[in-house]
């Protein structure tokens, strides 16, 4: 069969065009037409599948015990100018980091004039005890509530005492971690905060494996102590119940259990008001002999028994995230959830002279 005369004609008119150059480059033919080409195997075919792409996840760590419990406001957190949550816990999240409710501070415990000045916190042996605050290591091993290096004999154990980078009110802030199994800190060591310092044990006087965590300022002394759960912060969305309670004379009443009852959960908490000793102190804003803290917001009923009355005196109060909740009683005058004034300047005279000094 012989060609078709214009279809041979277009072709070569075709060819013809792409032979020509473009600025005297031979331009890629569109379509080149190869006799007997070979098969072309697919490249998936022979080349293995690249290895998937995969995370690598970190081992899960222990469950925190305290998964109940919202994550601590970040530090330094203050709602009131006159308020100083400036402490992270000194034991993490995945063990029990809040204090027993029985070794509170103020509390009496192994006699009359003994009181306890600090808080202290339950957990197993060896868990890691963090660093509160940022700060440089002033105290290492026995000795320290006797201060007396070395003395194994000392009530506290093995030690670690830090001043901290920043104050309160122009005055040095320390804190102490006491009853340590092994330390992992020297003496001048900076630590920040969260850094393991040592571990639980139950050195010293102790009937049980925790840490006794206290704050001090402006010295680092057994006699400046203050109560630790006005300085840690305490979970989001949860406060803290601060009270001043005194009889008709405006003397605080010591070692009286109070009742703190949630209205909306039926949970109930006991606090103790603060027992007598040079050791404790209260804090300079708030002048408290009671510290609740970790308290869901919400509305509370507080309770106690009042001297030899035959009915419980009560109240109710307002627990608010973040903050401190603050009350009084003063005797037969009964409750006030007023908060203190303003703190005035303490240095200037009582009286001006009548007339100016020449």
């Amino acid at each position: 069969m012989k060609p078709n005369k214009t279809i041979v004609l277009l072709l070569l008119l075709l060819l013809s065009a792409c032979s020509r150059t473009v600025g005297g480059v031979n331009p890629t033919a569109v379509i080149a037409l190869v006799a007997d080409q070979p098969a072309v195997t697919f490249e998936a075919g022979i080349t293995p599948s690249p290895v998937p792409f995969q995370f690598s996840l970190p081992t899960p760590g222990a469950e925190p015990v305290s998964v109940w419990r919202p994550p601590l406001y970040p530090i330094p957190w203050a709602m009131s100018a006159y308020d100083h949550f400036y402490f992270a816990r000194p034991i993490a999240a995945d063990q029990v980091n809040w204090p027993t409710p029985d070794y509170r501070y103020g509390g009496v415990f192994f006699g009359r004039s003994i009181v306890h000045t600090g808080v202290d916190i339950p957990t197993p042996e060896g868990t890691p005890i963090m660093a509160a605050g940022p700060g440089t290591i002033v105290w290492t091993g026995w000795g320290l509530f006797s201060e007396t290096p070395g003395n194994e004999d000392d009530p506290y154990g093995i030690s670690v005492a830090i001043r901290h980078d920043f104050g309160y009110n122009d005055q040095q802030l320390y804190t102490i971690y006491a009853h340590m199994s092994a330390m992992n800190v020297i003496m001048g060591q900076h630590v920040e905060t969260g850094e393991v310092i040592g571990f639980v044990g139950s050195t010293g006087a102790a009937t049980g494996p925790h840490v006794h965590f206290e704050v001090r300022f402006p010295s680092n002394s057994f006699f400046y102590t203050y109560n630790p759960e006005l300085w840690i912060a305490p979970p989001q969305g949860w406060g803290v119940l601060v009270g001043r309670m005194m009889n008709e004379k405006g003397e605080l009443i010591q070692q009286v259990n109070v009742t703190v009852l949630s209205e909306a959960t039926g949970d109930t908490f006991v606090v103790r008001t603060y027992g007598k000793g040079g050791a404790v102190n209260s804090d300079p804003y708030y002048n408290e002999n009671l510290v609740l803290g970790d308290l869901p917001a919400g509305i509370y009923k507080v309770t106690f028994r009042y001297a030899d009355e035959t009915r419980d005196r009560q109240t109710w109060v307002d627990i608010f995230p973040g903050q401190v909740s603050y009350f009084t009683f003063h005797g037969t005058d009964g409750f006030d959830t007023e908060r203190p004034p303003a703190p005035t300047l303490n240095f200037l005279p009582s009286a001006l002279p009548a007339t100016p000094i020449p």
